[in-house]
């Protein structure tokens, strides 16, 4: 969605490509935005390319973009915190063994 809302005149072919995916795909998610209503298609029929098209992210998609957007990033704090918690306890274990007497 960010792609799209950056680049709406980016075709399918080159959504793949910047996104590493297959353009089977792509059109399969743009589809399914456009059907949720969180992305719709300009035709610009004056382009000599009759199938240039631009896609917008819609108010639905931006309010839906800011909405994944703020769960990923809270997902991403907690991986963080627990991943803090599990290399501080890790080291803890390791200073324990450190601070034992050799036999």
């Amino acid at each position: 969605m960010s792609l799209i809302e950056k680049n709406p005149q980016l075709s399918q072919r080159e959504i793949a490509d910047r996104l590493g995916i297959s353009l089977g795909a792509i059109n399969y998610c743009i589809k399914a935005l456009i059907d949720k209503g969180y992305v719709k298609i300009l035709n610009f029929k004056e382009n000599p390319k009759k199938s240039y098209y631009a896609y917008l992210l819609t108010p639905v998609g931006i309010i839906a973009k800011a909405a994944l957007t703020g769960e990923f990033l809270k997902r991403k704090l907690r991986d963080y915190e627990n991943l803090k918690a599990e290399i501080e306890a890790l080291q803890g274990k390791i200073n324990q063994v450190k601070d034992q007497p050799t036999q």
